[in-house]
């Protein structure tokens, strides 16, 4: 089947050089941009039925900017007031950085991963082993994060402060993709709970990681393009080369 339009469950890129740009003009195909799954903040009560009280934690834990909007916007919601003594702990300096929408940025009080990986800021919070941490997380939040914390001995509390929601298709909403390629399980509960009647047929089905693969096999559906792999590690490699094996270039 010749394909003619691919839906990649993310959102646009912002550079006009991403090679998804690339490939829509190579190979002559229609890419839309349209994530399958959205994120939601919780709301001041159900963020208090944790029974977790911001103000008793003296440093904050972020592994996403997604966390740092969501417990900035609690704080306030909740009416507890952040202090300037408070220390933050980021897994990437980008993290660290976006700080700066909220706070006067002070180095003696942020920490950042230079890897962009948690485990290495790790060492950082063992150094200040007095501190209490909260660590801002999502619903389906990664438990090998939480499991580092622990077998460090961080003293830690996890706080659900957002949720991944299906980001549901509108009734006239076309749905004429030749391809669907998708990066996380949720994306793939998302398809299932949108068209329940779903039948691949044709469509390609492009999966990005072990658990978004193992969703797709669960579901039923067919793997035609799987990444990362030696061969193809990022998800345009991977959609490159079988295009290139199923269809004309341009």
């Amino acid at each position: 089947m010749i394909i003619k339009k691919i839906l990649v469950s993310q959102p646009k890129p912002e550079s006009e050089k991403s090679p998804y740009f690339e490939i829509a003009e190579k190979y002559g195909v229609d890419i839309v941009f349209r994530p399958f799954i959205k994120v939601e903040g919780l709301s001041a009560k159900d963020f208090r039925a944790q029974k977790i009280n911001i103000a008793d934690y003296t440093a904050i834990i972020f592994t996403a900017k997604t966390a740092v909007d969501n417990f900035f916007r609690l704080a306030e919601e909740t009416r507890v007031s952040i202090p300037d003594t408070q220390k933050y702990f980021c897994s990437s300096e980008s993290i660290a950085n976006y700080l700066q929408k909220y706070i006067i940025y002070r180095k003696r009080k942020i920490f950042a991963s230079k890897t962009g990986k948690l485990a290495d800021i790790i060492p950082a919070m063992v150094k200040h082993k007095t501190e209490r941490y909260l660590f801002a997380v999502s619903d389906v939040h990664n438990g090998k994060d939480s499991k580092l914390l622990t077998d460090s001995k961080v003293n830690f509390t996890p706080a659900v402060m957002y949720r991944t929601v299906s980001n549901d298709f509108a009734p006239d909403e076309p749905f004429d993709y030749d391809m669907l390629v998708f990066f996380s399980p949720q994306g793939i509960q998302s398809l299932m709970k949108n068209f329940p009647d779903f039948k691949q047929g044709d469509i390609s089905i492009a999966t990005f990681g072990a658990t978004t693969a193992a969703a797709a096999q669960e579901a039923g559906l067919r793997i035609d393009i799987g990444a990362p792999t030696p061969e193809a590690p990022s998800m345009t490699l991977a959609i490159d080369k079988y295009l290139a094996k199923n269809q004309p270039q341009e």
